[in-house]
């Protein structure tokens, strides 16, 4: 449908609608004004039809010669852009077929070329990898003969020294088992030793004799003190710390050792079977120990604290780390001696450190007696250096008359050898002639 059939569509509507309105307007009329109004619009249509058709007509000439030439021209156009692509295929395929041969003489070339420089380098490789394995065979060659002869020597004097090495060693396990029976004897005895109480005091004593006198002077503690008057008990050691005032007595630190080892030893039995017996027997083996130390520090206690003569707290020596130890594990143990006791327990590291603190403590109790004593020697040394001043200056007095009466020896000397320089000089055989007769004052 073309434009012109539009427009006559939409005047025919437009009549129409035209019409409808007009009769919507005219209702009050009569019958006879709409019939002659329909007349004239149909004496109208019928004036239009031969125009519009022939309108029609000529318009679908005007198109149909206007689509031939478009046709024509698009025709031409299209002959036209045809031969020109043809001939830019034909030249962009002639430089690509330029081109592709130009490119593949290049790769040929190339390849010739790689195939020539990796025919070089594969001959030189074969030439340098066949000398280094001549040379690594020979090398090889030697090394194995070196190797050989020093292998041949190495076993020989390896299973020389491994042959007297095992023969020292039966010896040495021939010796062993004979220390083993010594040892097995000497365990024996210290089991015996251990069985009994005063034997094993006796060992905590020594023990702790041993670390205080590692760390402490001998003046700095007593063995064997007694602490009260008229009693008959003496602490094993008491450690001597300064009074409050000067010139006042030493305050005692009472240490004793005590090792309750059956006990112990049947706790560490029980641990030992932890997964064998019951948790109710283990706990009352912990009690039985647990009771044991304490008895210990009640008996340090009641025995050896006397304030003034001594200081308000014991010290409770055990001679092993896994007794310190299972006194420390014990929930509450350790507070409960100390507060209820007055006993604190240490170890043998523990009392070194104890013993370390100390020491340091009376150190500085010395430096601050000795404060006194330092500053009356500061003065006297003050007094004395001025003297030594005034004795400076009296010998810088003697330095600068010696440098001067030098200075005029000096000058003399010049002097003098001005006026020898003038006196004739003897020829070398009558000088020394004249020196050998010169009279000894020794003859």
């Amino acid at each position: 449908m073309n434009i012109i059939e539009i427009l006559l569509i939409a005047i025919v509507i437009l009549l129409a609608i035209n019409i409808i309105i007009t009769i919507m307007k005219g209702k009050n009329k009569s019958d006879e004004g709409t019939r002659e109004e329909l007349i004239k619009f149909g004496t109208k249509l019928e004036t239009i039809d031969p125009l519009i058709r022939s309108e029609f007509s000529r318009s679908r000439e005007e198109i149909s010669s206007s689509a031939k030439e478009n046709r024509d021209e698009l025709n031409a156009t299209l002959d036209k852009f045809s031969g020109k692509f043809t001939d830019s295929v034909k030249d962009l395929n002639e430089q690509q077929r330029q081109q592709f041969k130009d490119f593949g003489d290049s790769q040929e070339k190339i390849r010739k070329d790689t195939e020539d420089k990796l025919e070089t380098i594969r001959k030189t490789l074969e030439d340098k990898i066949k000398n280094l394995q001549d040379e690594n065979a020979k090398k090889l060659e030697e090394m194995r003969n070196t190797v050989d002869e020093k292998l041949q020597t190495t076993v020989e004097k390896r299973f020389n020294e491994s042959f007297k090495l095992i023969s020292e060693r039966l010896e040495q396990v021939h010796k062993g088992l004979g220390e083993m029976q010594t040892l097995a004897t000497g365990v024996g005895d210290l089991k015996k030793v251990l069985t009994n109480v005063k034997t094993r005091g006796n060992l905590g004593e020594i023990q702790l004799d041993t670390i205080l006198s590692q760390y402490l002077s001998t003046e700095q503690y007593e063995k064997n003190s007694q602490i009260k008057e008229g009693s008959l008990e003496r602490v094993e050691f008491a450690v001597k710390m300064p009074g409050a005032g000067k010139g006042s007595k030493p305050v005692l630190l009472p240490i004793d050792s005590k090792f309750p080892i059956e006990d112990y030893q049947r706790l560490m039995d029980a641990y030992d079977k932890a997964g064998r017996i019951e948790q109710k027997e283990l706990d009352a083996i912990g009690r039985q120990f647990e009771n044991s130390v304490r008895k210990n520090a009640k008996d340090i206690k009641e025995k050896y604290i006397n304030p003034p003569v001594t200081t308000d707290f014991a010290v409770m020596f055990v001679p092993t780390e896994g007794l310190y130890a299972e006194i420390l594990r014990r929930p509450g143990l350790f507070e409960m001696l100390r507060r209820e006791y007055m006993v604190t327990v240490v170890g043998p590291s523990t009392l070194v450190a104890f013993l370390g603190s100390l020491q340091m403590g009376f150190r500085t109790l010395a430096i601050e007696k000795r404060s006194s004593e330092v500053w009356e020697i500061l003065g006297a040394v003050k007094t004395e250096f001025g003297k030594f001043g005034d004795v400076l200056e009296k010998t810088k007095k003697k330095l600068v008359e010696a440098t001067n009466t030098i200075d005029s020896a000096g000058a003399r000397t010049r002097a003098i050898e001005r006026k020898l320089g003038k006196v004739q000089e003897l020829p070398e055989a009558e000088t020394n002639k004249a020196i050998e007769n010169f009279p000894d004052n020794e003859a």
